[in-house]
């Protein structure tokens, strides 16, 4: 594939999570996550969105919310279980998808917040419709998803080159 062919990073904050008595990558996902996360999987369906590689990380919650979200969508994509996404920064995260092949043309990558969402605002250099008023309005909560759409191979993606084409909330 050509590194000027279009692509997209979708980015999936994990659902929502409980507060058990565990270390805080071993929190599993509460009863509302558990329904919001096959919610978020018929939403990336029904926009044609079926990525080929996802990375996910390796906390409990980012992997529930993966299992549950994955059998929604017309495909499964490849995915990895990256422990270089909990608890990672922005770039940190521009990192892992600096090491994405450039053979591949939509990445998901499922995380967590604060980091999920300031990738969004840092990748976004424009916004198609008022997706950005909307993820700037009501954060980035848990289940959300944000579609950022890019040219140029996966090692130049840096701040501001994407637009950002999509945003979603289960209870927006």
């Amino acid at each position: 594939m050509s590194v000027e062919a279009p692509r997209r990073i979708v980015l999936l904050r994990h659902a929502k999570a409980e507060w058990p008595e565990v270390s805080d990558h071993d929190r599993p996902l509460a009863e509302r996550g558990r329904k919001d996360a096959p919610v978020a999987g018929r939403w990336l369906a029904g926009a044609g969105l079926s990525p080929e590689l996802t990375l996910c990380s390796t906390a409990v919650r980012a992997r529930e919310t993966w299992k549950l979200c994955a059998p929604e969508l017309p495909r499964r994509p490849r995915t990895v279980y990256d422990e270089r996404l909990y608890e990672a920064s922005v770039g940190e995260l521009i990192a892992v998808i600096n090491d994405v092949e450039d053979e591949v043309r939509d990445v998901m990558m499922v995380g967590h917040n604060p980091a999920i969402h300031g990738l969004a605002d840092a990748l976004a250099g424009r916004a198609e419709g008022d997706a950005l008023a909307r993820m700037t309005r009501g954060g980035f909560p848990t289940s959300a998803v944000a579609v950022l759409t890019l040219t140029g191979g996966w090692k130049s993606v840096e701040h501001g080159v994407a637009d950002l084409s999509a945003f979603w909330a289960p209870h927006a």
